[in-house]
């Protein structure tokens, strides 16, 4: 393995991460938040001798290229590394006096998960809820660049299908150069941004509360400074503006582009973004009446509070305007429903993912007419592309991964003496990152009962979960480590 490599890889990842934490080492510093200023100069100190010292060992006899074995590699340990020091500021503040905790927090907020410990949020200092908010953001896109800048490189396009067209085992560049296409998705990511920020402020949000519920809404987090979440406003206007927000942040970010440079054929052609707008509609729809005259007096404001939790739990986001535990059954086994499914490939939210979900419905399908015609060619086509048949087995080997982890996640976190609607909950919203649930962990509750022990197997859950499960499963394996 070129360890030199990854170890320099990881120190630049490190100190980018330094610098962001220069932005809440201001807030605090301008707030006069004494207390906690030394708590994120010492990790940027830390982070800066360290990686340089890395940087200067390591700059000698250093190959260029990196291995399939080393991306997964640099891939895994930048996650942990980075959630291990960028969970200092909240030990070292007395933010979550718990080491367990803290770092249960960032890897939460890194994989955007949104799963939480803490019970009262608002008591804590503006710097740190808004370094809590911006690990969102960074692990947000950071997925997508890293999916698009570093997995065509190793050959593994596979594991994540961002593909436009059609899913298929190389990513669908937008440029030719890789750096120029990360640098693409990051200008619309930053765009996005600055557009929903600005809409937040119109909407009556100070500065401060509109880039933190941006960062969660774009990075589908939903970690939000506030105790009742976008609750908290009261607002039509604002949830409206985030269910807007989080949608398009569950797309495939590269149709954006397709759709300023003139390719409206791609956009609308494709099936993945047509599915996945039409689960949202009719989820909404069902929510919307099933709540109409129980949960809601008026039609508008079921379909205000409908359309909002269908786009947060679809999405992934996490995001919650009320408690969706006392609204009807059938209206909360429409979002148990949804919380299988996930986001488009290619965007920031988690789950299985709608093109996933369609190739296994299609090709199903083909199964059932093979029974009828056996000598019959069946297809199966997404926008207009045909998927080949290594491609149905990739998607059919991480659906299983993905179901025989959500029930071992289920066995593991029942030994805690839960009860199986938590621990089903648990596994379900932690492996697809979306955050709350049902049961003890709905959005009335959190994760701080518990034990460590569960805890820190969830932040491996969540982990795995955020990349794709192969990445991090394969680690596991005796080959991976055989020269």
């Amino acid at each position: 393995m070129n360890i030199k490599q990854v170890s320099r890889v990881v120190s630049i990842l490190l100190l980018i991460i330094a610098f962001f934490m220069f932005i809440p080492f201001f807030i605090a510093f301008s707030h006069d938040e004494k207390e906690v200023i030394q708590s994120f100069l010492i990790p940027i100190c830390s982070i800066i001798l360290l990686c340089f010292s890395i940087l200067f060992l390591t700059r000698k006899n250093i190959k260029n290229t990196i291995s399939t074995r080393d991306g997964f590699l640099l891939v895994s340990t930048s996650w942990i590394i980075s959630a291990f020091f960028s969970c200092l500021p909240f030990y070292l503040s007395g933010s979550i006096p718990h080491f367990a905790d803290a770092f249960f927090e960032t890897m939460s907020g890194y994989t955007t998960t949104g799963a939480s410990i803490l019970t009262n949020i608002e008591i804590l200092p503006k710097s740190i809820l808004f370094w809590r908010s911006l690990t969102h953001w960074l692990g947000g896109m950071g997925i997508v660049v890293l999916t698009v800048a570093i997995f065509p490189l190793l050959g593994v396009g596979g594991l994540q299908l961002i593909k436009a067209e059609a899913p298929g085992p190389t990513v669908d560049k937008i440029t030719p150069k890789i750096t120029e296409t990360a640098k693409i998705l990051w200008f619309m990511y930053l765009t996005l941004t600055a557009a929903e920020t600005l809409l937040l402020l119109a909407g009556g949000m100070n500065l401060y509360d509109a880039f933190t519920h941006t960062f969660g809404t774009l990075a589908t987090g939903g970690f939000s400074p506030k105790n009742s979440s976008i609750g908290h406003y009261n607002s039509a206007y604002i949830d409206v503006v985030i269910t807007v927000f989080m949608l398009m942040a569950g797309t495939n970010f590269i149709l954006y582009f397709k759709l300023i440079t003139g390719n409206l054929g791609s956009v609308f052609g494709n099936t993945e973004l047509k599915v996945y707008l039409s689960i949202f509609l009719v989820a909404a729809m069902i929510i919307t009446f099933t709540n109409y005259g129980r949960a809601y007096d008026s039609l508008g404001k079921s379909l205000r509070f409908a359309g909002f939790q269908a786009a947060a739990v679809l999405t992934t986001t996490g995001y919650t305007t009320t408690n969706y535990a006392k609204w009807p059954m059938l209206s909360q086994v429409v979002l148990f429903i949804l919380m299988f499914i996930g986001g488009c490939s290619g965007s920031t939210g988690g789950g299985i993912k709608v093109i996933r979900i369609v190739t296994l419905f299609k090709q199903g399908w083909n199964e059932l007419k093979y029974l009828i015609y056996p000598r019959g060619i069946f297809q199966i086509k997404l926008s207009g592309s045909t998927v080949t048949k290594e491609i149905v087995y990739a998607i059919s080997g991480f659906v299983f991964l993905y179901i025989f982890l959500l029930l071992f996640t289920t066995f593991v976190v029942g030994t805690g003496d839960n009860d199986i609607l938590t621990s089903i909950a648990t596994a379900l919203v932690t492996l697809g990152n979306i955050g709350p649930g049902f049961g003890k962990i709905s959005p009335a509750g959190n994760y701080a009962f518990y034990p460590d022990y569960i805890k820190w197997y969830l932040n491996f859950i969540m982990m795995a979960g955020r990349l794709e499960i192969y990445t991090v499963l394969v680690l596991f394996t005796p080959k991976f480590w055989k020269k």
